[in-house]
């Protein structure tokens, strides 16, 4: 029988996973190297290239360390905006080469992998959470891997998800809660910060939390994002778009640069403090 891969004797130093010049890995008080937490921002989806490039400068100016975007878009609907696919990869990657900025975007299938070469981070999405032969395939990679929390799965499922990953050899791997479904419909999704710590607990793996499809709501990504680092996530994923009201997927749940301006500054000034009373 094959011996599991994620550690859980908490002597074990967290995985510090590096992306360009960034580190990725849970903040631990006795090591300052990891007290650097990681703001992912941009748009949902790429729409045109000056969109992304308006998005991607803002962002950066802001104090964003990584840039989002979705380029393939499973969505719901078959009628929704499903996404520029190797053309918004080709953006992405113009985005990158003229800000800096390293970025992240989800691959949905196995026949897609080879225009993700020069991507930073694959993000696998809720959907394809239990997806096992694209877990397997991404687990061959020399390449960091986001994977998001399924819709409706357990901890002990999505564990087992990165175990898939980690199992084929890749163990650069990144957990990202996302919410869950609830009964309640006052929001997206319920958004479960408690397994951030819980997390931190049974794995050596860094968690980012994503506050914009974990609610859902504009107004409340601010208040979850503070509260995700002060639960000890390794960063945020923020969806940001220049004119939210004319995005082609998720304008409600984005903030508009200045907003997140804003919530960046904020959220430094929170990890400054929190740096300072972790090292006390």
């Amino acid at each position: 029988m094959m011996e599991k891969k994620l550690r859980t004797d908490k002597d074990n130093r967290n995985s510090k996973i590096e992306v360009s010049d960034l580190i990725f890995t849970s903040p631990d008080g006795r090591d300052h190297t990891t007290m650097r937490r990681q703001i992912i921002a941009g748009p949902c989806a790429v729409e045109d290239e000056e969109q992304m490039l308006t998005i991607a400068f803002g962002v950066k100016e802001a104090g964003a360390t990584m840039l989002r975007g979705g380029a393939y878009k499973p969505r719901t609907s078959p009628y929704s905006f499903q996404g520029l696919e190797e053309e918004g990869i080709r953006l992405l990657l113009k985005a990158k080469r003229e800000t800096g900025l390293p970025i992240i975007t989800e691959l949905t299938g196995v026949q897609h992998i080879d225009h993700f070469e020069e991507v930073d981070i694959i993000q696998i999405g809720a959907r394809n959470m239990y997806n096992y032969e694209l877990l397997k395939e991404v687990g061959r990679l020399n390449k960091p891997v986001m994977l998001k929390r399924g819709l409706s799965a357990t901890i002990e499922e999505w564990v087992m998800s990165a175990e898939y990953i980690m199992s084929e050899g890749n163990e650069q791997v990144i957990l990202c809660e996302r919410g869950i479904r609830s009964f309640d419909t006052a929001t997206r999704n319920m958004l479960d910060l408690t397994a951030v710590p819980l997390l931190r607990e049974r794995t050596h793996l860094p968690v980012v939390v994503d506050p914009s499809h974990g609610t859902g709501v504009k107004s409340l990504v601010g208040p979850m994002a503070h509260a995700a680092i002060s639960a000890g996530a390794a960063g945020v994923i923020i969806e940001v778009h220049h004119d939210p009201k004319n995005a082609l997927s998720d304008g409600p749940q984005s903030l508009n640069l200045e907003e997140f301006e804003q919530l960046s500054c904020q959220l430094e000034n929170r990890m400054r403090l929190e740096e300072k009373l972790m090292t006390m």
